[in-house]
C-alpha cells in the first residue's frame, strides 16, 4: 500500500551530494555555472561533487589537456604530456567503441611550398620538397621500400599549420635520378643523404617519421646522429635481421599465402627457389627488359598482396611492368641481397643510443610483412619508446587503424615543438 504523505511539511530542496553521504542517486537541481561556463555542481548519480580545475598553473595545464583530449576524440589517451603507461608496456585501445567511431583521417590535400633537386654526389640527384608551415616543427619523412619513393598522401600525415615537413625520394627511385641506379646506393649513403638534406634546408633538429624500410633508415640515422633527432614515429618496424628476411622470403608468410607464394616463385627455377632473394637478382639485372619486367611484376605483386588485411588487387596490378616498378624491385632486392649493409641485429642492439629520444611505434597485430616481434624487441631495448599494437590491422599505413594512430601520434608530438630552423640557413634559401 502506498504510504500517505504527511501534511503540513514542505519537501526540502535537494542539495549537492557530498562524499560518503546517502542518497547518491537523488536528482539534483541544475548547479550554477562558473566563469568558464562549466557546471560547478555534482553529476547525477555520482557520489561526489565535480569541481573545475583550480585557477593555478597546474589547473591551467589540466584544462589544456582536457581540451586537447576532446579535440583528438580520446579523453586522456593522447593528451598533452602523456607518454603512455608508466610501466612502459605495450597498450592498445581498439576495443574502446568510442575510438572506432572517430578514427582520424588524413589532413586535406596540400601542395609543397618549395621543391628542388639536390646533388648528393656519386652521380645521384635527389628530388625533395617542403610542405606545411615554414615556421612549424621540423620533421623528416622517410619513405619505404627501399625504392618506392614519396607520394602526395604522405604530406597529409601532418598538421600543415604545425609542421614543416621535408620529404625526398631516396637514391634511384621516384623523381630522383638516375632511376633504378644501384651505384653508390647503400644504407650508409642514405644516412649521409638525410644529414646533408637536414643541413641544406636548415633544420637544427627534427622529428623522424618512417614506416617499414623508412623505420629502418630512421633508426640507422638516429643512432648515427642522436643529437639531431627530437622524437620519432615508426610504423611496421623492420630492422633487417636474418629471421625477418627468412620469415617473409623463405618459410613464414608463405604458409599464410600459399597461393600468392606460388605465383612469387613462378619466374624461378626449381633449383633456385630455396633462396628467392638471391635467385631474383640476376633476373632483375638482366639486359632484356622483358625479363626484368616479368621478375619485377612477380616481386612487387608478392608484397602488394600481403601488405594489408584487405585485398589490394588493384594495387598489385598497378605495379605492372613500368620503369618505376622495375626500379623499385631492383633497389629493394639490391639492399636485401647485401643484408642492408648492417651487422646482424645492429639496430636493436644499439637502441641504447636513442636514450632521451621519445618515440611511438605503431604496429599492426596481423602484419605479415614485418611481424610484431621486431617492434616488440625494439620497444624493450628502447627505453623512451611507446608501443601501440593495432588489433585490426596489417602492415599498410593506409589501413584505418594504423592511419588513426599515426595521425594521433603526429598531433601529439606537434604539441612539443623542440625543433628549430638554423638562423644562418633559412628554409627558403
Amino acid at each position: 500500500m502506498r504510504r500517505p504523505r504527511a501534511r503540513g511539511r514542505r519537501r526540502a530542496r535537494p542539495r549537492p551530494v557530498r562524499r560518503g553521504s546517502p542518497g547518491g542517486g537523488a536528482r539534483l537541481a541544475p548547479p550554477p555555472r562558473d566563469r568558464s561556463g562549466a557546471r560547478a555542481g555534482g553529476r547525477r548519480g555520482c557520489g561526489r561533487a565535480h569541481r573545475p580545475p583550480p585557477r593555478t598553473p597546474e589547473g591551467a595545464g589540466l584544462r589544456r589537456r582536457r581540451r586537447a583530449a576532446r579535440r583528438f576524440g580520446r579523453r586522456g589517451h593522447h593528451a598533452e604530456g602523456r607518454q603512455g603507461p608508466r610501466d612502459g608496456r605495450a597498450h592498445d585501445h581498439v576495443g574502446d567503441p568510442t575510438l572506432s567511431e572517430a578514427r582520424r583521417q588524413l589532413y586535406p590535400t596540400i601542395q609543397p611550398y618549395r621543391t628542388g633537386q639536390f646533388d648528393v654526389g656519386d652521380g645521384h640527384v635527389l628530388y625533395f620538397e617542403l610542405c606545411g608551415n615554414p615556421d612549424g616543427k621540423p620533421v623528416i619523412f622517410l619513405h619505404g621500400g627501399p625504392g618506392s619513393g614519396c607520394n602526395p598522401s604522405h604530406r597529409r600525415l601532418f598538421d600543415p599549420d604545425r609542421y614543416n615537413v621535408l620529404l625526398f625520394d631516396q637514391r634511384g627511385c621516384g623523381r630522383s635520378s638516375p632511376l633504378g641506379s644501384l651505384e653508390a646506393n647503400t644504407t650508409h649513403h642514405l644516412v649521409a643523404d638525410v644529414e646533408r638534406l637536414r643541413r641544406m634546408v636548415g633544420f637544427e633538429r627534427a622529428m623522424l617519421f618512417g614506416g617499414s624500410w623508412g623505420s629502418t633508415l630512421a633508426l640507422a640515422y638516429a643512432q648515427a646522429h642522436p643529437a639531431r633527432v627530437t622524437d620519432m614515429i615508426l610504423r611496421g618496424v623492420f630492422t633487417g635481421r636474418r629471421a625477418e628476411f627468412d620469415w617473409y622470403y623463405r618459410d613464414g608468410a608463405s604458409r599464410l599465402f600459399p597461393d600468392e607464394w606460388e605465383r612469387f616463385l613462378e619466374p624461378l627455377s626449381e633449383a633456385a627457389r630455396g633462396d628467392p632473394i638471391a635467385a631474383y637478382r640476376p633476373l632483375l639485372l638482366d639486359p632484356d627488359r622483358n625479363v626484368r619486367a616479368r621478375a619485377a611484376r612477380a616481386w612487387t605483386d608478392w608484397e602488394a598482396r600481403t601488405v594489408s588485411m584487405r585485398a589490394l588487387h588493384d594495387m598489385a596490378g598497378g605495379f605492372g611492368a613500368s620503369d618505376h616498378a622495375i626500379a623499385f624491385a631492383r633497389i629493394e632486392n639490391h639492399f636485401f641481397v647485401h643484408d642492408l649493409w648492417l651487422e646482424e641485429g645492429q639496430l636493436v642492439r644499439d637502441a641504447g643510443r636513442l636514450a632521451g629520444i621519445p618515440g611511438i611505434i605503431v604496429q599492426g597485430r596481423y602484419d605479415v610483412v614485418t611481424p610484431p616481434v621486431t617492434a616488440w624487441d625494439l620497444h624493450r631495448a628502447w627505453s623512451g619508446s611507446e608501443l601501440q599494437i593495432v588489433e585490426d590491422a596489417g602492415h599498410a599505413f593506409s589501413e584505418p587503424g594504423i592511419l588513426d594512430r599515426l595521425i594521433l601520434a603526429t598531433d601529439r608530438f606537434a604539441l612539443h615543438n623542440e625543433g628549430s630552423v638554423s638562423p644562418e640557413r633559412s628554409v627558403g634559401s
